[in-house]
Order: structure tokens, then sequence, then C-alpha cells
């Protein structure tokens, strides 16, 4: 459960003000040798596509829910509660990083609903990525994020397996303390040595990619402007 000195707050503004594919463009110029790594490759669904994105550290959990917790009554009610601590404390803000181990039946019960997004929300996590399902939508707490493998009914006999391990989630390897990325379209880690850089990398690409926007939405399109947009594009440093 070990996590790197928090970041100042300033940098983790600066990364919010850019979806979360402009965070994995700016990553490829800041750290190209991650292109196939460090974010989720499979896809997730997101109940509240016009939230902002929301960049924090993982807090990592593992649940199952075909079968029973084996734990006695006391024991399941000792182990959530020092799931909460865990989730209340350490560096902020927090997300909440979920994996569903119940192989081919990953899904089948929902951790999620209602009663746990808020509880999360009090603790200070901002939302929750989960290759799990979620339920309660209506009700689900205020500006609380969520990107799901499926929305479902019932919680069936979802549990806690374990929680500050590392999880893998839609690809994405992630460990507890991990600085995360993440919007409608998906999550991303960021080394905490690239964070910094990636703002100036987002502009950077945003200029380049002007140039070509402008051409391509110009009533006077050519082919010939495109290649000499493009051209001047390259120079753009």
């Amino acid at each position: 459960m070990t996590q790197s000195a928090p970041l100042p707050a300033s940098v983790l503004e600066a990364l919010a003000r850019y979806d979360t594919p402009t965070i994995c463009n700016a990553m490829e110029i800041v750290a190209p040798e991650r292109r196939l790594i460090g974010y989720t490759t499979k896809p997730l669904v997101c109940p509240f596509p016009d939230l902002p994105p929301m960049v924090g550290y993982a807090r990592t959990v593992t649940i199952r829910s075909v079968v029973k917790s084996g734990l006695p009554a006391d024991e399941q009610s000792r182990r959530r509660i020092a799931y909460y601590e865990y989730m209340g404390t350490g560096s902020g803000p927090r997300i909440t990083v979920i994996q569903d181990i119940d192989g081919p039946d990953v899904g089948y019960g929902a951790f999620w609903g209602e009663v746990q997004s808020n509880v999360h929300k009090a603790l200070g996590c901002l939302g929750v990525i989960t290759d799990g399902s979620i339920r309660d939508i209506a009700q689900w707490a205020p500006d609380f994020q969520a990107l799901a493998g499926s929305i479902g009914p019932s919680h069936a006999h979802v549990h806690l397996a374990s929680f500050g391990e590392p999880v893998s989630i839609a690809g994405m390897s992630v460990r507890s303390g991990d600085l995360i990325h993440a919007d409608r379209h998906g999550a991303i880690v960021i080394p905490p040595e690239t964070a910094a850089k990636l703002p100036a990398a987002a502009e950077l690409l945003a200029r380049r990619e002007d140039v070509i926007l402008d051409i391509a939405r110009s009533k006077d399109f050519t082919i010939e402007k495109l290649k000499a947009a493009m051209a001047k594009s390259a120079e753009i440093h």
C-alpha cells in the first residue's frame, strides 16, 4: 500500500483541464515507452458522461459476488470498517479502483449503488473505476463519476475479497496510490515523474492539431492545403 509523495494540487488541477484521450496523447510524447501500457483497453460503461475528468490517487479493491463470503458476520463487519478506513485515508483526492475476480461471472453482482457511492463520496473519493457492475443510477451520489464493466440490478453475494493489492481493470494495471486520470473514455495511470510535464505536451499537441483542423473545417479545403497544413504542423515544437 505504498504511495509516492503527493503532487502539488496545482499539478492535479492542470491535468484535470484535459480529457483522458488528450492525456494519453501527451503521454506518448513524455513517456513513449508507455504507448502500449498503463491505460484501459476494453470499453467501460459511463452513466455520467458529462462529468469532468477526475484526477486522483487509486484505492484498490477486489470483490466477489457469485459465492458467499466464508468469514463470520463479525469478521466481515470488521473487514468492512478496515476497508472504509483505507478508503478514507492517504493522499487525496482518491479514486476507488475495483476488480471483480469472479472470472466468467464478472459483474454478476453490484458492489456499487446508492449507498456505496454516497459513502465513498463522503470519504473523499471522486468516483469509481471497476470491471464489475453498478446499479441505482438514478439514486447515485451527485457528481460522483463511474466507469463500470456493466450495469445490473442485484448485489447477489457481493463482498470484499481484498484491498490495497494490485488490480487489473479493463487492461489497466493499477497499484494502490497510483495517480489516475479518467473520464467517459476510460482511464490512464500517470507515473508521478511525468505528471508535471503532461500539460505542456498537451498544449504542444493542440497547437499542432489546430493547424490541421483549421484547414479540415474550412470551406476552402483542398488536398494541397491539407498537405501544407500537415507540413506546418510537423514544424511546431
